[in-house]
């Protein structure tokens, strides 16, 4: 009996067919197969009637298209279709368009949270249909995300700035960047002095007041931009203040007027959840959130660590007794009574793990030997973060000692390890500083005292992971859009990463600006947060998806795009003189290129389109478009004579993307009738691949950017 096991990622064949052995077929989808179509209004690809909404899907592109043909041949070859895309919303709902495309009715379903034997057979055994609520959520936010990009982006076009997009989750996190940038900007600095005295005994100690109330208020900057915190006094804001504090210090004596000393345990960390992998891979590794998830991508592939998509800190009860199991052969004084119990997130999916190595016992020195070095770096950091885990909490005896000369007061403190705990395999407690043993009422012999000035400092840029905690930590986005949602902004030219840090270009500060006027609510963290929201309820099966996406849509969307391309000056004009116009996602069918949005009153849809590029239709004219309720979606005019078109002249070249003959077809540009070398196949052109598959007639040759020339016969 032979079985087809439909996966996402390649990746995971060459593992999973280990598993299995004989009599399975493993197949990839390559992730997505399907998207919302480029037509229709806007090119949403869907459309609200009756109060329901309506997709239509299409492949993703020409790999997508050869990828359905392939997994139709293996479906109907097998006795039995299981569809293990990966174990989140969007995996599940990648699941439901393989059963589309498939026609299964009733799709097997497997779901495994690491590429194990034990695992995958588990879960082969025990099938579950789809989970539609999950299915739903994931088209909803395609729906939800499209709308507002393709309708939202035309709006910055008009800044003529190169300004690409807008887009629910992409708007607000460039915000955060911006917003960050205007407090830089806004931040003036301020001096001030730190004032300390060392003693002969071994430490020392920073002004801590007067002991006399004057009233005097020392503490009134504060220096929220420093990331790093060094020990320093109260501040003081004069030179001639500081120096009469050293001053007292050298003419009076020193003794100790308290000690201060308690032992408080430091709990361990949670297991890595996207975000925290994210955030100390970066730090730690200075990896990028991109890269992060690339390399973990192949070691989930390879079986060894849990799926790294995940916003879960619980742990499996099998993998907690292999960590007991570990401590008690190798760190038995690390093992506690109780586990530490970790916060939970509102929006962790249940069922979900933490990351996590899948076995615990595999011998790093094999692993050294066989994975890439970035491949066993974060490895490493996964396994030290898991099993630090269960471990003990670190206890730190924290230790304040207060002296005094004259009325002033100065204060050191002390922070040693006694029992490292679950710091021995992820260190995040500062280096030890021990203070010597004191008596109260000691006298201190001064070694010196002196101030040290100052400046305040504006907060800092922020880094790649500090960006996905704060994204995490305002509900923008869900572990999935942490890393392609920075990956996007950088690309559309809006951020920079210069030296570590997310800098933005002025195209992202104008575009900042613009929707700040213009759809403000986009760049709230708390609006997107509550849109994610929204998105849980309808997984959690709480809320229609449909529903809320007409309602949100006519409650607050339309509206605000209708009030923002109100208050919009005119597109402008080139240097020409002549009007630019807003350009549409629609390809002009004869060249390619994206057609202009020309207003008109006199059309229901408030404008037509035209080709910019100088094509022209076949009686001559200028290529314009119009739009079709009935078909939904923009057709050219019909020629008002019946007779058929003269067919196109065919060539023995063949086109370079399909090897279809090219046909020499001929237009009007600046008043001169040229042509060119296209495919003569109709549909093949409307195709992305076919966008550079033109050869222009050039000092008697046919010549193409792309691909060279073709000499005339």
């Amino acid at each position: 009996m032979s079985r087809l096991l439909i996966v996402e990622s390649p990746g995971k064949i060459k593992k999973l067919r280990s598993i299995l052995g004989p009599g399975w077929n493993v197949q990839a989808s390559v992730g997505h197969i399907r998207q919302l179509a480029n037509e229709g209004s806007d090119n949403l690809g869907f459309v609200a009637n009756n109060g329901k909404i309506e997709c239509r899907y299409e492949p993703r592109d020409d790999r997508a298209k050869k990828t359905i043909a392939n997994l139709k041949a293996a479906a109907k070859q097998a006795n039995e279709v299981f569809i293990a895309s990966d174990p989140d919303r969007e995996g599940e709902t990648i699941g439901w368009h393989i059963a589309q495309v498939l026609g299964i009715k009733k799709p097997k379903r497997v779901v495994y949270q690491e590429i194990t034997e034990r695992a995958v057979r588990q879960a082969i055994a025990n099938p579950r249909s789809l989970d539609m609520a999950l299915v739903e959520a994931g088209r909803c936010r395609d729906c939800l995300d499209k709308l507002v990009g393709y309708r939202g982006s035309p709006l910055v076009w008009r800044l003529n700035n190169g300004a690409k997009s807008v887009g629910r989750v992409q708007s607000a996190t460039l915000h955060l960047v911006c917003q960050r940038e205007r407090e830089i900007q806004a931040f003036v600095p301020q001096d001030y002095w730190s004032v300390f005295v060392d003693y002969a005994e071994g430490f020392r100690a920073f002004y801590h007041g007067n002991t006399q109330a004057n009233g005097q208020d020392h503490t009134n900057i504060e220096d929220s931009g420093s990331e790093t915190k060094t020990e320093e006094s109260t501040r003081v804001l004069s030179q001639a203040e500081a120096d009469s504090l050293v001053a007292i210090a050298q003419s009076n004596p020193h003794q100790v007027i308290s000690i201060e000393g308690r032992v408080t345990p430091k709990k361990p960390p949670a297991p890595f959840t996207t975000s925290a992998l994210q955030q100390a891979a970066g730090s730690r590794l200075k990896f990028s959130p991109e890269q992060t998830m690339q390399v973990a991508q192949k070691l989930y592939e390879a079986g060894l660590i849990t799926y790294m998509r995940t916003d879960s800190v619980a742990l499996s009860p099998d993998y907690c007794a292999a960590a007991k199991q570990w401590l008690e052969q190798n760190d038995a004084d690390n093992i506690p009574k109780k586990v530490a119990k970790q916060k939970v997130s509102k929006q962790a999916q249940e069922g979900h793990e933490a990351i996590r190595p899948t076995d615990i016992f595999k011998p790093s020195a094999e692993l050294k030997q066989s994975l890439p070095d970035d491949q066993f770096e974060l490895y490493v950091l996964i396994w030290k973060r898991a099993l630090a885990s269960q471990c003990k909490p670190a206890q730190i005896r924290k230790t304040v000692v207060l002296s005094q000369s004259g009325d002033i007061q100065w204060k050191a403190k002390g922070n040693l390890v006694e029992f490292a705990g679950y710091s021995k395999y992820w260190k995040d407690i500062k280096a030890d500083t021990e203070l010597p043993t004191l008596q109260e009422q000691q006298a201190l012999t001064l070694a010196q005292a002196d101030s040290q000035q100052k400046q305040t400092q504006p907060p800092s840029r922020y880094s790649e992971p500090k960006l996905v905690q704060l994204m995490e930590k305002k509900g923008i986005g869900r572990p999935s859009t942490y890393a392609p949602t920075i990956k996007t902004i950088k690309s559309r030219g809006y951020v920079e990463l210069i030296k570590g840090r997310l800098q933005p270009t002025t195209v992202g500060m104008e575009v900042d600006q613009f929707m700040g006027g213009a759809l403000p609510e986009l760049l709230e963290a708390e609006f997107t947060a509550q849109m994610e929201s929204s998105l849980d309820a309808i997984a959690d099966g709480n809320q229609e998806w449909q529903d809320y996406l007409i309602g949100l849509n006519r409650s607050y969307f339309a509206p605000a795009l209708a009030k923002a391309k109100q208050g919009l000056p005119e597109p402008t004009s080139n240097g020409n003189g002549s009007r630019v116009l807003e350009k549409s996602r629609t390809k002009c069918p004869s060249c390619g290129h994206p057609m202009g949005k020309v207003p008109s009153k006199k059309v229901k849809k408030g404008h037509f389109l035209k080709c910019e590029n100088g094509c022209t239709s076949g009686d001559g004219r200028g290529l314009v478009m119009f739009w079709s309720d009935r078909d939904r979606k923009w057709q050219l005019p019909k020629s008002k004579s019946d007779q058929p078109s003269t067919p196109a002249e065919l060539t023995d070249y063949p086109c370079p993307v399909c090897k279809a003959k090219l046909e020499i077809y001929k237009y009007e540009k600046d008043g001169q009738i040229k042509q060119m070398l296209r495919c003569s196949d109709p549909k093949a052109r409307s195709n992305k691949k076919h966008k550079n598959a033109v050869y222009f007639a050039s000092k008697g040759r046919w010549w193409s950017p792309k691909y060279g020339e073709l000499e005339l016969e």
